[in-house]
């Protein structure tokens, strides 16, 4: 095999570039471990000195807000129509009031006695207290502190009536005037003292609620109740649509009282005992009726007082301290196709006077038809050309006028028509 020989020359160039190869790579390890050094220095120094100042601009710009909005999440209303119950509700909570009603009621003991062999249990009283025995719902109509209510919710004169708000303050109430013919009633809170940094003393002013115009009402339409149901659950909310109007209903609250009730608001919106006297709201945050009665046989059947009627009567308190409605003074039937055929009449329509099933009288003595001549048997077909009928009835027509006012009657006397001039009476609550 033959042998190659090296010369020195080469030899020498040969070390010197595999030094030349191993000084790069060393150097290139150098600049590495000395970026990584001064990249962790700057890092450290920036966070120590420039994240303060950062933190500072992004609590300026909002950053900060919008981190914490998305960590605490507010409910929004998913439609318009929701968000219009929800902005009803707490604009007209501040004003819907719990109606407490207490009184006097004797306190019974039980002693045993021996008769012989036998013991015998004898109640005893001991004595009066103070307990609550029912409630009801209100509403605020004016900042000096008049409350609108039922006025079967405070028929008691025996009772005492408290006022409870929604932030938890009370009043002792006073019922100043009672609908005669409504299931109306406005009661009087008074006014707190309140004193300024300036030591001036006013009256403090409560929160009320707007009234709006019942006459304009629509099927359908979604309103809102608020009240203390059962009397323990107070501003409950309930929503439902309007289901009828024009209503004539008889209500009672399941004791002697018992009145019938004309051209009143039906709706769905639930509507329980204790809801008695709260506001049915629209969506425009307005009162249009004035929750009264309910169906205990059925399900979402409830009925409300037109707002427009309490609307007089709260004008009339504050004018009058009283409320005064025109009287007539008779007691009648409206005549339809079934009236007629039964009592064997010559028209379908009308008032026919007749007297109570208990004996009341059919003209009651002194009353303006008692002066005018009207007599039992008569049918009243039209007040001052008005006809009388089951949707327009002699009841709704007579609160188109006033105490003292001047109307003609048509009547049917027999088989005759007459016409019959009348001052109305008055009759107050």
């Amino acid at each position: 095999m033959p042998l190659v020989k090296i010369s020195k020359k080469k030899e020498k160039s040969s070390i010197l570039k595999k030094f030349r190869k191993r000084q790069a790579f060393w150097l290139a390890i150098l600049v590495i471990l000395a970026s990584s050094v001064f990249g962790f220095l700057a890092g450290t120094v920036s966070t120590y000195y420039f994240v303060p100042q950062v933190r500072e601009v992004i609590g300026k710009i909002g950053i900060t807000k919008v981190i914490e909005k998305e960590t605490v999440k507010e409910y929004l209303p998913q439609t318009s129509q929701e968000e219009a119950i929800i902005k009803t509700v707490e604009e007209a909570s501040s004003a819907v009031v719990s109606i407490v009603i207490s009184k006097d009621v004797p306190i019974i003991e039980r002693r045993i006695e021996e008769f012989g062999p036998f013991e015998l249990e004898i109640p005893q009283q001991k004595g009066f207290e103070k307990k609550e025995v029912g409630g009801g719902t209100g509403f605020i109509v004016s900042k000096e502190g008049l409350v609108l209510t039922n006025k079967h919710v405070v028929l008691d004169e025996e009772a005492d009536y408290t006022i409870f708000t929604k932030n938890g303050k009370k009043y002792p109430a006073k019922v100043l005037a009672k609908d005669p013919f409504q299931d109306l009633a406005i009661l009087k809170i008074e006014q707190g003292k309140k004193v300024n940094e300036k030591g001036e003393v006013s009256m403090e002013n409560f929160p009320v609620v707007r009234l709006g115009d019942s006459d304009n009402l629509k099927m359908g339409q979604t309103v809102i109740a608020i009240g203390n149901a059962l009397g323990e659950f107070r501003n409950t909310v309930s929503v439902g649509v309007i289901s009828g109007l024009g209503r004539r209903i008889t209500a009672s609250d399941g004791g002697g009282y018992v009145e019938t009730l004309e051209d009143v608001i039906q709706t769905d919106a639930a509507i329980n005992r204790g809801n008695s006297g709260g506001p049915l709201l629209n969506l425009n945050k307005e009162v249009v009726g004035i929750n009264t009665a309910m169906v205990s046989q059925a399900q979402s059947i409830g009925f409300a007082i037109p707002v427009n009627k309490a609307k007089r009567d709260i004008e009339q308190v504050r004018e009058q301290g009283e409320i005064v409605y025109p009287f007539l003074g008779v007691r009648y039937v409206l005549v339809n196709e079934k009236i007629q055929e039964e009592e064997n009449l010559p028209v379908d329509y009308g008032a026919l006077i007749v007297s109570g099933e208990q004996g009341d009288p059919a003209i009651v003595l002194d009353s303006a038809a008692d002066k005018a001549g009207l007599e039992e048997g008569d049918i009243i077909l039209e007040l001052k050309g008005e006809r009388i009928t089951e949707d327009n009835s002699l009841s709704k027509i007579i609160t188109k006028y006033n105490p003292r006012d001047k109307v003609t009657l048509k009547i049917l006397r027999g088989e005759k028509e007459k016409i019959i001039e009348v001052t109305l009476g008055e009759k107050s609550g």
